[in-house]
């Protein structure tokens, strides 16, 4: 199997009180323990923060998005100055999306067997996407892991189309597999299927037979809700392959994080610690944190009293507010750098509990103190 050497997965135990997995995924530029979250650097750059700022907020793997490198700079540019881990500065494993989310959010496109038909936002070009446009394009961009160009339908959508573009999804993911050139980079393809139970697990069922080094679930977290999500992947996960790695994409709340990794999932990614660092929320063990409020116009204490982080270490709430509402550009790297760090200190902890087989308790204790109502984000103990 093409590219099967570019990864290997090992099991490492199941938590005795539901499906939480602890594993390690090993990849030709490092090890990656899992569970784990992936920081997104859409166009190889994680927003605010330099690559090795991210590095030291504890991230192991990087997602960037092949859509958005090939539109600019473009991959040929990126693989002549020594692929995208040269490019960005950074050493550790990456993941690609195809862009097939990006491209399905498109409100002009046109869906045929080929590919997908639509024009640059920025410029207007016309742009031609196929599975094998996709592939020969993470290819030239160098990533660990690849993913497969699917075809991802809105919530809700009509049973009719999510049948076809479930089996569109699965030609698709076909032709990416023998579109692959390279053997250095595994390549996952995406179970779709909206809401629908017998979609999801056809799709899964055939995906698995290909027997590619990975598996990723696509098309949640987008407007479905929590309690939809946690059915989809209660009547998906089961038709997963138990030894290969699984992926949620685009899942990125805490909470969802942590009923992702109940159902099984090895692998999350979003934008949100970033993005709610842009606009001063600060997530902390008690809640998530505004500092732009005016609570914290004097306040001495760090972000997050629980927190060891380079920014809860050296600043204030009241310095932070103070950033945010002068529109100085470090409030926002000093707020991602903490928010990736608060993720990545959850994701070890999630890994801990499931080694002691505590995972299930870790996750209501959290639940209990992170969601409480009402409960200002103070100095606590």
């Amino acid at each position: 199997m093409l590219g099967a050497m570019a990864l290997e997965f090992h099991l490492v135990k199941t938590d005795s009180g539901c499906a939480a997995r602890l594993g390690t995924l090993i990849l030709p530029r490092g090890e990656v323990a899992t569970p784990t979250f992936m920081p997104v650097g859409t166009q190889g750059a994680v927003k605010a923060v330099s690559p090795e700022q991210v590095a030291q907020a504890g991230a192991q793997i990087l997602l960037a998005n092949a859509y958005h490198l090939h539109l600019r700079p473009g991959e040929e540019i990126v693989a002549a100055r020594g692929g995208l881990h040269q490019f960005m500065n950074w050493p550790h494993p990456i993941i690609t999306d195809s862009g097939g989310y990006q491209v399905f959010s498109l409100p002009t496109r046109q869906v045929s067997e080929e590919g997908v038909r639509f024009r640059f936002e920025k410029a207007g070009q016309p742009v031609m996407l196929t599975p094998e446009k996709a592939m020969a394009i993470q290819e030239a961009l160098g990533a660990d892991i690849v993913m497969a160009f699917d075809e991802c339908v809105a919530y809700p959508t009509e049973y009719g189309q999510a049948r076809a573009a479930m089996e569109r999804t699965v030609r698709w993911a076909e032709r990416c597999k023998r579109a692959q050139t390279r053997d250095d980079q595994a390549l996952f393809p995406i179970v779709q299927g909206s809401t629908f139970a017998d979609l999801r697990r056809g799709c899964a069922e055939q995906l698995a037979a290909l027997d590619l080094p990975g598996i990723a679930v696509g098309g949640l977290s987008v407007g479905e809700g929590a309690d939809v999500m946690r059915d989809v992947l209660g009547y998906t996960v089961p038709y997963l392959p138990q030894h290969r790695p699984r992926y949620l994409m685009g899942v990125g709340l805490p909470e969802d994080i942590l009923t992702a990794v109940e159902m099984g999932m090895d692998m999350m990614d979003c934008v949100i610690p970033t993005k709610h660092a842009r606009t001063g929320v600060l997530f902390t063990r008690v809640g998530r944190l505004r500092v732009m409020n005016a609570d914290y116009r004097k306040d001495g204490f760090p972000p997050d009293t629980h927190c060891d982080c380079y920014t809860c270490t050296n600043y204030t709430r009241a310095y932070l507010h103070h950033l945010f509402h002068a529109e100085e550009i470090l409030g926002h790297t000093l707020a991602s750098i903490h928010n990736i760090h608060f993720y990545m200190t959850l994701m070890a902890e999630i890994r801990e509990a499931i080694a002691e087989d505590r995972f299930v308790s870790y996750k209501e204790n959290f639940l209990e103190i992170y969601l409480r109502k009402g409960k200002k984000s103070r100095r606590v103990g």
